[in-house]
């Protein structure tokens, strides 16, 4: 078996998938590959008829046997191979390639996610009435494919998606320009959609660089989430363009999806059903006053525990009063953690035996 680059071309003629805008076709050709097998096997034997991909047959003839007992021929370019092979009953059980065939599997979550922000995009668009080659929603770097299926707005619900469209503000920044202060009052929340900001914090008097961010990267939400002071100076390393979202928006269209909050009861519950504490204190506060299987990582440090914490996992953020944990979890929610915050924190009451 072996696999090819596809022609965006090749996507245009497919069903539903035709339906995209010119832009989401080539984005959506570099996320896909064709394969070819030959005369006489089963496509599916190795790899399977993985549930949650849609699958095209491209070209060559395929003998599907169903679980009804039927079987039927499928033709490449014909009008049935336009449509994914058979998704609802009677389910395909095997199937062989009667000549040499070429399939194209796409997965279905991100061609969903694809397809809802390309229509309420277009939706916006024609309200608008900018034409689709000149409208920032469509071009901007944040709203790519990547971000999407696993940037920050992935996990964002979809009804809020046209509202965000709306009240995004697009802002040309220059390079050297401050766009947040350290100690500053929250204001805005911030996507990149071109260019690189490098984030810095004093420590000591000195100021200390803690990340660079570049295109689909998102900033200023620990404050307005928190809502407490900026804990850091972000700079535009190189001239660039930035969509921000003021304040209520934020926390409507944001923070109120995206943020579950649990009393002590509930995240009690949680924990006796798997769930881990996330403790997001100071090491110095952990290891003083910590809850009994928390593991310690201080919100200072969230953005580096992405992809080291257990995506399988459940956590039960916590801190001394909910502040910091409530932006810890936003954080983690944001990159498709399932995150809850506790409460009132430590401060709420009397809770699990500590140590």
């Amino acid at each position: 078996m072996t696999t090819r680059f596809v022609d965006p071309h090749v996507l245009d003629r497919l069903e539903p998938i035709c339906a995209l805008s010119a832009m989401r076709l080539r984005e959506l050709a570099g996320h896909c590959s064709s394969e070819a097998v030959a005369r006489g096997n089963d496509p599916f034997r190795l790899r399977g008829v993985v549930q949650g991909q849609s699958v095209y047959l491209l070209s060559g003839e395929l003998k599907l046997s169903l679980d009804d007992g039927s079987s039927r021929v499928l033709v490449g370019g014909s009008e049935a191979s336009l449509w994914p092979l058979v998704k609802r009953p009677p389910l395909m059980r095997s199937a062989k390639a009667i000549t040499d065939i070429e399939l194209l599997r796409i997965d279905d979550e991100m061609l969903d996610i694809m397809m809802a922000w390309d229509q309420l995009s277009a939706g916006a668009d024609s309200a608008s009435g900018v034409p689709e080659e000149t409208d920032w929603r469509l071009l901007s770097q944040a709203f790519r494919l990547q971000s999407l299926v696993g940037g920050v707005l992935s996990p964002l619900p979809t009804a809020s998606i046209d509202e965000l469209f709306r009240r995004f503000e697009r802002v040309k920044a220059k390079a050297g320009e401050v766009i947040l202060r350290e100690g500053d009052a929250g204001d805005y929340y911030y996507i990149v959609e071109s260019g690189r900001c490098a984030v810095a914090r004093k420590v000591g008097g000195v100021d200390m660089a803690l990340a660079e961010l570049k295109a689909g990267d998102a900033f200023g939400e620990e404050a307005l989430v928190a809502e407490s002071t900026r804990n850091a100076t972000v700079r535009m390393k190189t001239a660039g363009v930035l969509l921000r979202l003021g304040k209520n928006d934020f926390i409507e269209l944001l923070r109120e999806p995206l943020l579950r909050r649990l009393d002590r009861a509930q995240a009690e519950q949680h924990v006796a059903a798997g769930a881990v504490w996330l403790d997001v204190r100071y090491p110095s506060e952990y290891r003083n006053d910590r809850l009994t299987g928390a593991v310690n990582v201080p919100l200072s440090e969230i953005r580096n525990a992405i992809g080291v914490l257990e995506r399988e996992r459940e956590y039960i953020v916590y801190c001394q009063s909910g502040r910091r944990s409530s932006a810890a979890a936003f954080l983690l929610s944001q990159r498709g953690y399932r995150a809850c915050w506790l409460e009132g924190g430590l401060n709420a009451g009397a809770l699990p035996e500590r140590s």
